[in-house]
């Protein structure tokens, strides 16, 4: 079985408790494993402010996703996301190497460090 990589952004509404929004998370995971994925990365953005209004909605919970996954599990997890009413917004893209190589860098936060002004004489 090929295994693709995968990065799936979904947004929560805003109206969640915190233990609601963690067991939605929890219930796409627990989707992906069992599906046979692996999940190499998950990054928690917490609230943030929406760039247009969805449902009358300015905020949303932002959770992204990074997994390894057979091609079918896309379907299947869409179709939860579709079937879910606290989520408003998802987006599921397959990752080339050139993607998987900068989250890997991003991760380590190689694009976070500062830059050293050389001196002038």
């Amino acid at each position: 079985m090929v295994l693709k990589n995968y990065e799936s952004v979904i947004i929560l509404t805003p109206v969640l408790a915190e233990k609601q929004m963690q067991e939605a998370i929890a219930s796409f995971r627990q989707l992906i494993t069992e599906q046979g994925g692996n999940i190499v990365r998950e990054e928690n953005w917490g609230l943030t402010k929406l760039a247009y209004p969805i449902t009358k909605k300015s905020t949303g919970f932002y959770h992204i996703f990074e997994f390894q996954a057979p091609g079918t599990i896309v379907a299947k997890l869409e179709l939860a996301y579709r079937r879910d009413e606290q989520v408003l917004r998802y987006l599921t893209i397959a990752l080339d190497k050139h993607a998987v190589l900068y989250n890997e860098r991003r991760s380590k936060g190689e694009f976070n460090k500062p830059k050293i002004a050389k001196e002038v004489i």
